[in-house]
C-alpha cells in the first residue's frame, strides 16, 4: 500500500515519528508521500524523506497560507523543488472557499503560479479543493498541468466526472468511511479504480474505527477496505491497483 499524502512534518508527529513509521511499515504501507503546506514545512517533508527510504516528499503552498506569499517564494519554491531527488510533486495547492483563512482572489493567484510552476517542472500538481470545484476546474483547464490529483476528495461524482475524463485522479480519505458520507462513497463507486488513490491526510481525517484520535499512515488499509467494500471488489485487487497508480503518479521506484 501506499499513503499518497499525509503531513509528517506536522508537529502533531515531533513526539513519535519513528514509532508511527514503524506501525506503517508493519501494517504493509510501502511508501508514504509527506506534503507540504507551507515552504518552511516543505523543508521538513524534504528533511524526512532523505532520512527514511520509503518517505517521499513534496513542495507545495496550501489556500489556507497563500496570503502568506512573498515575492521571493516563487524562487523558493523551484528551488526546493529541485533541492532533492525525493521531491516528487507540487503540491498541496489549490483553493479552499469553506474557511476563506486566505483571500479568494490571493488564493487563486498563488494556485495558478504553482500550477504553472508544476507545468514547467513537470511535475504532477496535488490539488486541495473545498467548495471550491467551479474555479479549480476552471483555472486547471486554463493551465492545463499535465497530471494532478484532486486529494482527499469529497464532491458529488457530478462535479469531478470531468476532471477524471480528463485523466486526472481522484484520491479518497477516512472521510469515506463516517455514516453521513455517501455522496463521496458515490464518487468512489463511479470513479475508475485505475484513477483513483487511497490516503491517511495524517494526522487528520482518522478513519473509522480510529475516528477521534490522531490519523496516521497505518490507518490506510481502513480506505482500502472501504473501497473494495464500495466498488465490490477484493481488497487485494485494490491495493495492487492503487499502489500502482501512485507509483506511476509520482514516479516512484
Amino acid at each position: 500500500m501506499i499513503d499518497s499524502h499525509c503531513h509528517l512534518a506536522d508537529k502533531k508527529f515531533e513526539a513519535d515519528l519513528p514509532d508511527v513509521l514503524l506501525r506503517a511499515k508493519e501494517a504493509g504501507v510501502e511508501t508514504m508521500i509527506s506534503i507540504a503546506d507551507t515552504l518552511d514545512e516543505a523543508e521538513r517533508c524534504i528533511e524526512i524523506a532523505e532520512k527514511y527510504p520509503n518517505v517521499y516528499a513534496t513542495v507545495g503552498v496550501h489556500p489556507h497560507n497563500a496570503k502568506d506569499w512573498i515575492g521571493k517564494d516563487h524562487e523558493r519554491m523551484m528551488a526546493l523543488a529541485k533541492s532533492s531527488p525525493k521531491v516528487r510533486a507540487i503540491g498541496e495547492i489549490g483553493l479552499d472557499y469553506h474557511y476563506d483563512f486566505s483571500p479568494r482572489d490571493i488564493q487563486q493567484e498563488v494556485f495558478i503560479m504553482q500550477l504553472i510552476l508544476a507545468r514547467e517542472l513537470k511535475m504532477p500538481a496535488v490539488v486541495h479543493c473545498r467548495e471550491a470545484v467551479a474555479d479549480v476546474w476552471s483555472l486547471v483547464s486554463e493551465i492545463n498541468p499535465k497530471s494532478l490529483v484532486l486529494h482527499c476528495c469529497t464532491e458529488k461524482w457530478e462535479d469531478v466526472e470531468r476532471f477524471v475524463q480528463k485523466g486526472y485522479f481522484l484520491s479518497f480519505t477516512g472521510i469515506a468511511t463516517y455514516p453521513n458520507a455517501s455522496d463521496i462513497r458515490n464518487t468512489i463507486e463511479h470513479c475508475p479504480l485505475s484513477q483513483l488513490m487511497i490516503e491517511t491526510d495524517a494526522p487528520y481525517l482518522a478513519p473509522v474505527p480510529h475516528r477521534g484520535k490522531r490519523n496516521e499512515p497505518a490507518f490506510v488499509r481502513e480506505i482500502l477496505k472501504k473501497v473494495a467494500e464500495i466498488k465490490q471488489i477484493s481488497p487485494a485487487e485494490v491495493e495492487s491497483v492503487t499502489t500502482a497508480t501512485a507509483q506511476a503518479f509520482f514516479r516512484l521506484p
